[in-house]
């Protein structure tokens, strides 16, 4: 079993509060993600449940059992650390087993246990190289090794792919996802890479200066982002942020007067502000003109090979444009935009969150 409960959890260093009351419910065998900017206070969360950080306030349970005072060799949790931590003078097999020699297992024993673990990882013909013999991937496969071998109840992941090169990083994390679905044991992930988030994850936690902006999905963080901080977080490219102001039951933006939204609905008043976000590929693009299309001047494409990205002005509102490879258009070129109504969302100005679907359903982008 694997199930762990997050409650009330606070961080305070040297006076500081780090950690701001966090709850979440983490189902035996799950993949959990958690995911944040450098300093938002994920691996510290990740450290309090193994064991390594005091926990100030609040409790932390694995399957019911209360962990607050537990050292971490008797938490059931196993940890892969971003640097590989490997013993030099040993060998893989001498690596992997290693938490076995700690706990008193006998020799026989830990090398059959070090074998099946090296089977999996296909570490088998390294099993007598030391670290220095192996390639970069190949020492992070150790160091995952040395945590499957315990058996734990939950696999702690503090982003164990950062000092990978970009090819090898794709290679593992798809590694790491497979073993996943062959062990079945509950993990946790921690990462500031949202592209690895999203396809790593079955549950993403995502933490901004030391809270909980949301929990969900990656389907659901993608396209229902709870606060603005999520839409500009999560995709790459980030959501369009738009700034606008209510004017006569209409919305024009802050940065491009001449574009408005019809808003057909009353909760909001004359004069208040709000934050209308689209996705970089729900803008529909033509190099013609249309009736409903806002004129936008090209400033940069970025070519990412299957598609491109044009980075556009529409007045002074800056707009990430996501095109086909087929699509031909140059710096300094003009592009005629459409927003789709379904594609909108819609954000309070002042607090960030998300303004519920009634008020943004029939949203439509029209020239002023």
């Amino acid at each position: 079993m694997g199930r762990l409960t997050l409650s009330g959890l606070k961080k305070v260093y040297n006076g500081k509060q780090v950690l701001h009351g966090i709850n979440a419910e983490i189902s035996n065998g799950q993949f959990v993600v958690i995911v944040g900017p450098s300093g938002c206070g994920k691996s510290t969360l990740l450290r309090m449940i193994a064991g390594l950080e005091d926990i100030t306030e609040g409790e932390i349970a694995l399957d019911g059992r209360l962990l607050n005072d537990l050292e971490p060799a008797d938490r059931d949790c196993a940890m892969v650390f971003q640097n590989y931590a490997l013993y030099p003078h040993m060998t893989v097999r001498q690596n992997i087993a290693y938490p076995l020699k700690i706990a008193g297992v006998a020799k026989e024993e830990r090398n059959r246990r070090a074998a099946e673990v090296a089977a999996i990882l296909d570490l088998s013909p390294y099993l007598d190289r030391r670290p220095a013999e192996l390639s970069g991937g190949q020492r992070q496969r150790v160091a995952m090794g040395r945590a499957i071998v315990r058996e734990p109840g939950v696999f702690l992941f503090d982003e164990p792919l950062s000092n990978l090169d970009a090819k090898l990083r794709v290679s593992m994390r798809i590694e790491i996802k497979r073993l996943h679905k062959r062990l079945g044991a509950t993990s946790i992930f921690v990462t500031h890479d949202q592209v690895e988030a999203m396809t790593m994850a079955d549950v993403l936690i995502v933490m901004n200066s030391g809270v909980v902006e949301q929990i969900g999905s990656p389907g659901e963080i993608y396209n229902e982002p709870s606060s603005t901080f999520v839409a500009g977080f999560m995709g790459a490219p980030a959501m369009n942020l738009m700034p606008s102001t209510l004017r006569r039951g209409r919305a024009v933006l802050d940065a491009a007067p001449e574009a408005v939204l019809e808003l057909p609905f009353a909760q909001l008043a004359d004069g208040q502000a709000l934050t209308l976000g689209i996705r970089p590929e729900d803008i529909v693009a033509s190099l013609a003109p249309a009736s409903s299309g806002l004129l936008a001047m090209v400033e940069l494409v970025e070519e990412l090979g299957g598609n491109r990205v044009a980075y556009c002005s529409l007045a002074e509102q800056q707009l990430a444009v996501v095109l086909p490879k087929s699509f031909e258009v140059r710096n300094g070129g003009v592009l005629y935009l459409t927003f789709p109504e379904d594609a909108l969302h819609g954000f309070d100005a002042t607090s960030g969150k998300r303004l519920a679907k009634s008020a943004i359903e029939q949203l439509g982008l029209v020239p002023a």
